[in-house]
């Protein structure tokens, strides 16, 4: 297999190595709220709001640490200890506990921003200004299919059901943890390409250099360990400062909001509306499938637009068709879903719709979602990957540092504001976000990588 293919190859392996820790874990946090309100417990008092929003308030916070991390271990083992506590957070839902329920979130938070970090890193070294847009389109179409697998058993097992039996809630959450354990795995199939040095790879402390030998992670020498960590932590500091990195920050907040609310509001909304029906609950399933289709969809789409077009497709259209296809699911929802679904009890929600709610409104909504997500993500990945080229794990780091303090900012908001209010919130960030994304892409095309280390004498 030749250079090429073997990068490629590791892209797949990557993706399917996300697609089941993810299909485990976004399984988990799409019913996770619905689980937890039928949990028959005096002694369990958790909301899976707060869960999601201490996840991604730790991953924040860990994300400008994270780089240290993977730079003295290594992508692959940093890529597999962390899959392992998304493995450990989704077990806990077997026998909750309160405490155990709220450690093995900051747990799993912070073992995502090393996650998230290590594989910007690989997809970065795997590959290139003409291939970054395809590589980028084919993880992202991997990764999202977690979205079908585990939302399809969620579908077909509670359908009928009003509410979620303890058996009901073991069985599906022993077979996430396995699925997601066999993602951790698969990470030590990934081999190190033969890929170009950056220009900076001359200097001793260079954080994440891929190994020549192609066997495997390079190993630092134990007498730069300190300063290839504290270097990884300078960089990610540097980013804040860089123009580029100031303009996509409103894009990037804009995916942590709306990366809430499809991944854990839109669907509690849909199951607490019971003018859907009495399947309501086993909606939320096919909601999560509907979701997952439209991220493939836009990831395979956009995978072929720029390997066809090598790479000349430009990203600002995707962008709008993303803003364009998330206002439409915004206002579809605004008028099919109750305002107060996102803080429905049990039973259901109280207030009625600008319309009678469709189930197939509805579902076309969860597709637009998960469209218009793909079309930020996947410009975001590949103009990233591009301009920061030569510090890559860092400016991933400083990504995910931002979509996950939004993010937290959300989950916690979602505890109290109605629907009207989070719509207007994603409406008014999205616009913003994508006049963002649009100068960044100007500032990209004019110039080369960023650099943001300092000029050598």
């Amino acid at each position: 297999m030749g250079p090429e293919g073997k990068k490629l190859m590791n892209i797949v392996v990557l993706g399917v190595a996300f697609m089941l820790i993810f299909t485990a874990f976004q399984t988990c946090g799409n019913i996770e709220q619905t689980v937890l309100k039928s949990f028959n417990s005096t002694s369990f008092h958790a909301s899976g709001y707060t869960s999601m929003a201490i996840i991604y308030g730790v991953f924040s916070a860990s994300n400008l640490l994270a780089p240290s991390v993977v730079a003295v271990a290594g992508p692959q083992l940093s890529m597999f200890f962390s899959g392992l506590l998304y493995s450990a957070y989704i077990a806990v839902f077997v026998y909750p506990y309160t405490w155990s329920f709220y450690a093995a979130s900051a747990l799993v938070g912070a073992g995502a921003a090393v996650l998230w970090t290590a594989q910007g890193n690989v997809l970065a070294i795997n590959s290139d200004r003409s291939t970054i847009g395809r590589n980028s389109g084919v993880f992202w179409a991997l990764l999202q299919c977690s979205l079908l697998f585990g939302n399809a058993y969620i579908f077909l097992a509670w359908r009928g059901h009003e509410r979620i039996s303890d058996k009901d809630r073991q069985t599906v959450f022993i077979s996430l943890t396995v699925i997601g354990l066999a993602g951790c795995f698969l990470f030590f199939l990934i081999r190190t390409p033969d890929a170009e040095v950056p220009a900076h790879a001359d200097r001793p402390d260079s954080p994440l250099l891929p190994s020549d030998s192609g066997d495997g992670p390079s190993w630092p020498p134990h007498s730069h360990i300190c300063s290839q960590a504290v270097d990884a932590f300078v960089q990610a500091c540097r980013m804040f400062a860089t123009k580029e990195m100031a303009l996509l920050s409103l894009s990037i907040a804009y995916t942590g909001v709306e990366l809430t609310f499809y991944s854990g509001v839109y669907g509690t909304c849909v199951g607490a509306t019971g003018g859907l029906g009495p399947d309501a609950k086993s909606l939320i399933g096919l909601s999560g499938i509907c979701v997952g289709l439209g991220e493939i969809a836009g990831g395979a789409a956009f995978g072929v637009l720029n390997k066809r077009g090598g790479g000349r497709v430009g990203r600002n259209p995707v962008v709008l068709l993303g803003l364009l296809a998330h206002y439409l699911a915004f206002y579809l929802i605004f008028v099919n879903i109750p305002d107060d679904a996102p803080l429905a009890p049990e039973e259901g929600t109280r207030l009625s719709a600008f319309i009678r709610p469709s189930v197939g409104v509805a579902l076309l909504c969860s597709f637009l979602l998960g469209l218009g997500d793909s079309c930020f993500n996947t410009q975001l990945l590949s103009i990233i990957g591009v301009i920061f080229r030569d510090d890559s794990a860092p400016a991933f780091a400083v990504f995910k540092f931002i979509q996950s303090i939004l993010a937290a900012l959300a989950f916690f908001y979602s505890n109290f504001l109605l629907l009207r209010w989070q719509l207007l919130i994603m409406a008014a960030l999205g616009f913003a976000g994508s006049l963002g994304f649009m100068a960044a892409e100007r500032r990209a095309q004019a110039g080369g990588p960023v650099p943001t280390r300092p000029l050598q004498a």
